[in-house]
């Protein structure tokens, strides 16, 4: 087991010189700003951007929109509750004064009766 060879000085430096030249290498033969892929990435993003923005105002219009019907749905529903009560209240009134009229009918009625006995 003679094969492996324990890395010296010289070959770590060696190693490291190497990573190094090949990250700047790296770095090197990446495209610069005005090439026309990055131009053409940057504006695909721009698109994309755009067209999510339309969206999230289409949703925030409609979610308005939604909540304007919403509240019309309610505020009606609350006049539709007032105009019964009072229906109701009204028809209590009559029936109230119905029932008041009859009992002064029968009260007249008795006095009445009662007038003729003697």
């Amino acid at each position: 087991m003679s094969g492996f060879k324990e890395p010296g000085f010289a070959d770590r430096q060696k190693a490291a010189m190497q990573a190094r030249q090949n990250l700047l290498n790296k770095f090197r033969t990446q495209p610069g700003p005005d090439d026309p892929a990055v131009k053409a990435r940057a504006e695909e993003r721009a698109a994309i951007a755009e067209r999510r923005e339309k969206a999230k105002e289409a949703r925030e219009a409609e979610k308005a929109e939604q909540k304007r019907q919403q509240e019309e749905a309610a505020a009606a529903e609350a006049a539709r509750i007032a105009r019964e009560q009072e229906e109701e209240a009204a028809r209590q009134e009559a029936l109230l004064a119905e029932q008041k009229a009859k009992r002064d009918a029968r009260y007249a009625a008795r006095k009445e009766r009662g007038k003729k006995k003697r």
